[in-house]
């Protein structure tokens, strides 16, 4: 019974540890520290200005019973690798704002237990300083064996949150589509990597080398080579290419 005991101790202070320890960095803003936790996949934490923002928080890449309870979420759309009702009301507060899709709106069995604001694309709005802009996210070549895209237009976002005048792009299931590649003044991008479902490393370095991020995150970036990436952008000048665990 002791040894027991022990093991399960164990095993809850290692699953403990192993909770806390997500990569994270940090940028300074005009209005402090931007901090981002990169929890895994396409799911990620910002805190800034003493508010939590999650985006696409799911189940499989975190227990979000231990997670920092969230002020605002975004969730780019309605696939169960991104849309985790579960792990939205473990992080839900009194007054915790979830911003999604329609096409995510429509998944829920109990909307009204939440404080949703269903944004299209193209919507902007403002949550307590931080301003967020919804783009486009689909698939122009890739599509399902039954000749469907995996994420058609109009029913995904991407999201651009300003913080402090520090500017991010979140870009949701997409590939390098016309509106990424127009956009001007990201400081921050994500861009999404993996067969068939989003981009090559090609496309993302297409995108890249149009809108010129200061810094490029691959994410949600599956077992693509993310070195397949840095080589594509090596001598692209203003452009860094940063690596994280967000398989």
């Amino acid at each position: 019974m002791k040894f027991l005991i022990f093991l399960l101790a164990m095993t809850l202070s290692t699953a403990s540890y192993t909770q806390k320890n997500f990569e994270e960095d940090t940028f300074p803003t005009s209005s402090g520290d931007l901090n981002i936790t990169f929890i895994g996949h396409g799911t990620l934490m910002f805190q800034w200005d003493g508010k939590v923002i999650h985006v696409d928080p799911v189940m499989r890449e975190a227990d979000y019973s231990q997670m920092p309870k969230a002020d605002l979420i975004l969730v780019t759309h309605e696939h169960p690798d991104h849309l985790d009702t579960n792990a939205l009301r473990k992080i839900l507060k009194d007054n915790t704002k979830v911003v999604m899709t329609q096409a995510c709106y429509d998944m829920l069995e109990d909307p009204g237990s939440m404080d949703i604001k269903v944004m299209a694309n193209g919507d902007e709005w403002n949550f307590d300083s931080v301003d967020i802009k919804t783009i486009p996210a689909y698939n122009m070549v890739h599509k399902r064996p039954n000749g469907g895209f995996y994420h058609p237009k109009g029913r995904g976002n991407g999201y651009i949150l300003d913080f402090g005048g520090e500017r991010v792009l979140v870009a949701g299931d997409t590939e390098n589509i016309p509106e990424i590649k127009a956009l001007k003044d990201i400081d921050i991008a994500f861009l999404p990597m993996n067969l068939p479902y989003t981009m090559t490393p090609e496309m993302v370095a297409d995108a890249a080398k149009a809108f010129k991020p200061d810094i490029l995150y691959p994410y949600h970036y599956g077992s693509t080579d993310t070195g397949e990436l840095i080589k594509l952008m090596n001598g692209v000048d203003g452009v860094q290419v940063r690596v994280r665990q967000l398989q």
